[in-house]
This record gives structure tokens, sequence and C-alpha cells, in this order.
């Protein structure tokens, strides 16, 4: 059985226990990155592919005639051509749940820093305005006490349960939105009352047909201005420009991102501008804790050891 890895800089393969993995099949090829006019030429013996990032089209799976199964090292699959994998009767696995606290720490390490201003704050220290103060500190940046606040969340898998029981230790109180299934459940709120009551919203849902730009010109205009907006999901689920424009008026609080549609931005993308108010952007490494990065890899073999029970 010959395995091949197309992206392990996504991993940082040297930082972790590999022998599980190693063990798993007889031979392995890595390749740190995989550019898309390479992949056929990787994958043409592969019995077993892993990727992270990159693409597997009907194409290439279909150009592959040895492969045998496909492991995506993430949990979305957005990039294998699933109905060409699954008309040649070949399984594609991915892992849920592996980003465990590493993402809702991240998550609340965003509104903190929201909250607190901390990072400017820490600026204005680094470029000596705390020595020039006339009084013993700066109250340049509004400071908001999240005790006593709402917190929104949408989406209440795994990841936004987490995220809700760190806001309680806080002493927020929590809204959940209710679900895009239609479902519904107890406890939870309609997203237009979550939108008007929450001093925080934090999006956890996946990016599907019914989320896709979930948060555009009205969903921002129906929170508050003093509210903030954490995306620690999925870039697809923020309409940039309209959070753009949200922030230069006024009409919320603060954002905090570490997702974007387009991973890495072009220099020209529009949250990436310097005279936009009151945002953070993280470079989508709210999952990359060495644990969380273990526990994926774990899955992937766990993965590829069911799919040989089998």
């Amino acid at each position: 059985m010959r395995g091949v890895f197309l992206d392990t800089l996504t991993m940082k393969l040297e930082e972790l226990d590999t022998s599980a993995l190693e063990g798993a099949l007889d031979h392995w090829d890595y390749f740190e990155t995989t550019a898309p006019d390479e992949t056929a030429g990787c994958i043409k013996d592969a019995d077993v592919v892993i990727t992270n990032k990159v693409v597997l089209d009907r194409a290439l799976i279909e150009g592959a005639p040895n492969l045998k199964l496909i492991c995506v090292c993430a949990t979305g699959t957005n990039n294998i051509d699933l109905d060409a994998a699954a008309e040649k009767n070949i399984p594609v696995m991915n892992v849920a749940g592996y980003t465990g606290s590493s993402l809702a720490q991240h998550t609340v390490a965003l509104i903190l820093a929201l909250a607190t201003r901390w990072h400017q704050y820490s600026d204005d220290v680094t470029n000596g305005h705390w020595t020039q103060s006339p009084i013993f500190c700066r109250l340049d940046h509004p400071v908001m006490e999240l005790a006593g606040k709402n917190l929104g969340i949408i989406g209440y898998g795994d990841l936004g349960q987490k995220v809700a029981r760190l806001g309680e230790a806080l002493g927020m109180h929590v809204l959940i939105a209710d679900s895009f299934t239609g479902k519904k459940k107890a406890g939870r709120v309609p997203l237009a009352s979550l939108l008007a009551e929450a001093d925080v919203i934090s999006l956890h849902c996946p990016l599907t047909d019914e989320t896709d730009t979930l948060v555009d010109e009205r969903f921002l205009g129906a929170m508050k201005n003093s509210a903030f907006l954490i995306n620690t999901a999925r870039g697809g689920l923020v309409d940039e420009d309209a959070l753009v424009a949200a922030l230069k008026n006024g009409d919320i609080g603060g954002a905090a991102l570490d997702v974007l549609s387009v991973e890495p931005p072009p220099a020209d993308h529009p949250l990436l501008a310097d005279d936009i108010p009151n945002l953070i952007i993280t470079p989508h490494n709210a999952w990359i804790s060495r644990e969380s990065r273990q526990r994926l890899l774990d899955g992937v073999v766990d993965n590829i050891r069911d799919w040989r029970n089998t």
C-alpha cells in the first residue's frame, strides 16, 4: 500500500509524533506543498491520498487508477469532488472535533482583545505614549466589561458549546441561535432576537448554501452598534465588503476574524486595508496548537486503520 501526503507544510509534521502514520501503510511519499499542475503526477500511483487543502477534482480522481481512499486532513471536504469519488467507490474520510479547546481559547482570546483593547494599549506603550501621559494610566481606548453581557452563539456543535462554557465562566449570558435545519430546540432563540440582544456574536456554523454570506448588510444592520462579531469558522460566512462598510460606518463595535474567504488573502483584500477601525485578523491559526494538530493526525491514522479493517 502506497500513501501520499500532498501538503505536509500545513501540519508542520516535524513537531508531531508520526510513528503511527508511518506504520499505517507500507510506504509514504511526503510533499510539503503541491501545486495544481503537480497533483496528477503525485497521486498517479497512490492507493491512499491525504490532503488538507489541495483540490482533488474529477479529472484527478479519475486519473489515479490505484486510488482507494482519500483522507482529508481537516473537517471540511469542499476541496474533494465527492460525486466523482463515490462513482469510483472511493471513501472520503475527514476528521471532526480535533480543534477542541484550541479553537475555543482562540475565540475567547479574540473576544477579550476587542473588549479590553489590550493590543492597542500595548502599542501605546511601545510607541512611548504611556511615558508621555500626564496621569498614571491611559484611557484612550474604550474597554467593555464582559460580565453581564450577552454572548450570541450561531452554530452550537462541539465548538460552539465550548465557547459558550468559556463565556459563562466570564459571567456572560449565552444566547443560542435556532438551528439552520429548521428543527426547534429548547433553549434556543430566533436569529433576529439574537442579533438584537447580543453584545458579542461568535460564528461556529458550517459553510452551506443556507449560511453562505450569512453575515450580510442586513445581518450587520440588525446588530447593536456596540456589538462585536467573531468568526473562527469559515470566511465565506461573511460578506466582507459589507463588514468593511459596517466597521467604517460604526454600525457595529468591532470584529475579530481568524478566517477569510480567500486564504492566503491577496494584498488588496478589502479587509486588509489600514483604515478599518477596531478590526483584528489572525491568519487562520485558531487550530494550530501542537495538541490540536496531533489529534488531527491521529484522526487521519484512525481513518486509515478503520478503512483497512473493513
